[in-house]
């Protein structure tokens, strides 16, 4: 079973491989009070990718390593600047599933074979404070490093790391750096030891010129798209309507990509994000279909609303519990009758491993990743409509212009109407187009600027009201549920009932503020 790390390091660069490696006096770093010779360790080392590196673009790295004290398999993830997620697995001849799993929205099915291999002496020494307790790991790494694909080359050199402590303090290792730096000692130009290697030991072309060159390069750009292989965004910054809206859709394509991993993981507000991200995407489809044509995109959309609704099972049931178990906390003691949270903890329980399973089996489907290659596709190849090469300002506030309409007359259609399920039904498809037009302003406001960001601020708080709203639409529903599987133990079902009065009366001091609250916003007007 693999388990997680959360490593935060920096690197720097050392002399030359074969000279000295000076290290300052780091008993001068305030909070050090000694530094302890770990002695030297032998490390082997082989990181593995794509043929085409797709790991390696992504800033991952995978790798197989014996030697020192944590050999085994090692996957990293970047969460920011010198700090990654590392998962672990037990020592191998062969990738682990699990790891692979966790590159599956990367590598697609494509097969991860051996790109380089690293020998290093490992010199190693703790920073401790007075009390003895570790605070950082400094090593002096002596590094050889061996092509095994797309290439033979070979390289050396010398570099120091230093890892905080787990649970320390990142400001220590800025201390450490100030020191580093008084001695001549900078930050590596490379992120990893393996961009590094991959960087000194790639083969080295000579320049092509003229149309065999062109003919090449061409190739070379028909065959990556034909790939998993993510497509670089535009050097150029925006400029035309269809800049800025393929910009905010290579945005969402790659949080899907990157959420993959921590989905899998279970890490909190993963799925949510997600599933956010699938429904701007297909938001943005359906809002700029004078940009993007729909006879493209409206299939890739039905493929998003899949995807959403398989993300949903687990994100609703957690959402819906995280819901119940706050209310039940708000009742009084006296109002409690039997085992209701433990009756609770057993239904939400039972649906979340369910859905687990069940999601985990939607992200290793074909259907999915075939979702993924087709967003690559889209983004390498947009279905660019006439409107795409005209001015934001027009083309996109018109869009928006038209989103907000529908959520003025849905609104105003919901007002109308007296309580009960029509009306619930009303204000969630409210709720729904105003998440639509709030997309729409979002990828609108780079072009757009204030307005739009305004209109993103009035569509999220009317998004939320409406949410509110349909939470405890939701939450009747699960309580008469839960009320019944009580009855039928012989339990009392009291407490459910005070339960659902409360979430009755939070519906109906929501539609009592709709009104002010969308006047508000239909004084503010559309961008």
């Amino acid at each position: 079973m693999a388990d997680t790390k959360r490593e935060i390091e920096r690197k720097y660069e050392g002399p030359p491989a074969g000279g000295d490696a000076p290290l300052p006096d780091l008993t001068d770093v305030p909070g050090v009070s000694g530094v302890i010779d770990k002695g030297v360790a032998e490390l082997d080392a082989t990181y593995y990718d794509t043929a085409d590196q797709r790991l390696a673009t992504a800033s991952l790295t995978l790798r197989r390593r014996t030697g020192g004290d944590d050999a085994g398999w090692h996957l990293k993830l970047p969460v920011s600047e010198g700090v990654r997620d590392e998962i672990r697995a037990p020592l191998s001849d062969t990738v682990p599933e699990d790891l692979t799993a966790l590159v599956r929205s990367r590598i697609r099915d494509a097969e991860l074979v051996p790109v380089v291999r690293l020998l290093s002496a490992r010199d190693i020494r703790h920073l401790v404070d007075a009390s003895g307790t570790l605070l950082a790991e400094v090593s002096v790494d002596r590094v050889r490093a061996e092509r095994l694909s797309g290439g033979a080359g070979s390289a050396e050199w010398t570099e120091i790391e230093v890892e905080l402590a787990d649970d320390g303090d990142p400001a220590f290792l800025d201390k450490v750096e100030k020191k580093l730096r008084k001695a001549g000692i900078k930050r590596s130009a490379s992120a990893s030891k393996l961009a590094k290697a991959l960087d000194d030991t790639a083969p080295r072309k000579p320049a092509k010129a003229g149309k065999e060159g062109k003919a090449d390069k061409v190739a070379d750009v028909s065959k990556a798209t034909t790939t998993a292989a993510k497509p670089e965004p535009p050097d150029s910054p925006p400029h035309t309507a269809g800049d800025h809206i393929l910009t905010y859709v290579r945005e969402q394509r790659d949080a899907i990509v990157e959420l993959d991993p921590a989905v899998r993981r279970d890490v909190p507000d993963s799925v949510h994000r997600m599933r956010v991200a699938t429904r701007r995407l297909r938001s943005t489809f359906r809002s700029y279909g004078k940009i993007l044509d729909r006879t493209v995109t409206d299939p890739i959309g039905v493929e998003l609303k899949w995807l959403a609704a398989e993300l949903g099972v687990d994100r609703d049931q957690e959402v819906l519990t995280e819901h119940l178990t706050a209310a039940l906390d708000d009742l009084p003691s006296d109002l409690v009758t039997g085992p209701v949270q433990a009756r609770l903890d057993t239904w939400s329980g039972a649906r979340r491993s369910g859905s687990r399973q069940h999601l985990i089996a939607v992200l290793d489907g074909k259907r999915y990743l075939d979702l993924l290659t087709t967003l690559d596709t889209l983004v390498a190849r947009p279905p660019l409509r006439e409107a795409a090469s005209k001015k934001p300002e027009k083309v996109i506030a018109k869009a928006v212009r038209k989103d907000f309409k529908k959520v003025a007359d849905l609104v105003g259609e919901a007002l109308e109407l007296p309580p009960g399920s029509e009306r619930d039904l009303a204000m969630h498809d409210a709720r729904k187009k105003a998440k639509r037009t709030r997309y729409a302003a979002e990828a609108a406001t780079p072009a757009l600027g204030e307005p739009a960001a305004d209109l993103v601020k009035s569509m999220k708080s009317l998004q939320t009201l409406l949410g509110d709203h349909q939470d405890s639409v939701m939450v009747r529903g699960s309580l008469r549920e839960l009320a019944t599987e009580a009855h039928e133990a012989g339990e009392n079902a009291f407490t459910y009932g005070v339960l659902y009065g409360r979430a009755e009366q939070r519906a109906a001091a929501v539609e009592a503020a709709l009104p002010g609250e969308w006047e508000a916003i239909e004084g503010q007007g559309a961008v």
